[in-house]
């Protein structure tokens, strides 16, 4: 019964990614055994019902991107007219900084995460085919139209493990808080990705880094 009673909702809502992140449920249930992705985008119907019962909506990224829904926009003004709550998990950079502007104008109280895992120009190494340094720009210049100013979501990875505290410098420069997800995900003690300072590593996820200048540690 409390689950039926709840007010939030985690939704993927499409089934396009242009990325191909190498540990992600996309990567590793269909794209790395030549599969297709399957699934279809919500439809308006649909979302219209979710948001008559829910009252805070999370686009999260499972096998997918939210902006990748050719209605995002539009689904973004519906949530602002209804008043509902909503973060949004972004990581592909692939829209022109004018969509984007639209975007965030579209639903200003919206709290967007940036998935960019290292230094910006390291961070294809994960999510391949992104590109860094634009979602970086992207993100700065979402705190010009977002109420909520956005996230930085870097995942300790290897190649960037020893690059902490230089985000965090670069984080502090454009006064956007910086979250630290610890993984979990490794194929075995030998992944590639894996960092070698075992406190960056988890065998289940967690984070720790600051947001809105508290700290945040692994739970």
């Amino acid at each position: 019964m409390d689950f039926l009673r709840r007010k939030s909702i985690n939704l993927d809502i499409t089934h396009r990614c242009p990325l191909e992140c190498l540990r992600c449920q996309r990567w590793s249930s269909f794209t790395r055994h030549g599969k297709k992705v399957p699934g279809e985008d919500l439809s308006t119907e649909n979302f219209y019902k979710i948001v008559n019962h829910f009252e805070h909506i999370n686009f999260c990224g499972q096998v997918s991107d939210p902006v990748h829904h050719p209605k995002f926009i539009e689904f973004l003004r519906i949530l602002n007219k209804h008043e509902k709550s909503t973060n949004i998990h972004h990581a592909t950079g692939y829209k022109k900084m004018e969509w984007y502007i639209e975007a965030f104008k579209a639903h200003p109280n919206a709290l967007w995460w940036f998935g960019i895992d290292g230094l910006p120009k390291d961070s294809h190494k994960y999510r391949v085919n992104q590109d860094g340094q634009k979602l970086f720009d992207v993100m700065v210049e979402a705190k010009k139209h977002l109420i909520k100013t956005p996230r930085w979501q870097y995942i300790i990875f290897n190649y960037n493990e020893n690059d902490i505290q230089e985000a965090q410098d670069l984080a502090d420069e454009v006064g956007i808080p910086l979250l630290l997800l610890h993984s979990g995900r490794w194929f075995g003690e030998d992944d590639p990705l894996k960092p070698k300072n075992e406190g960056y590593s988890l065998n289940r996820h967690g984070k720790i880094g600051y947001i809105d200048g508290k700290k945040v540690t692994g739970s």
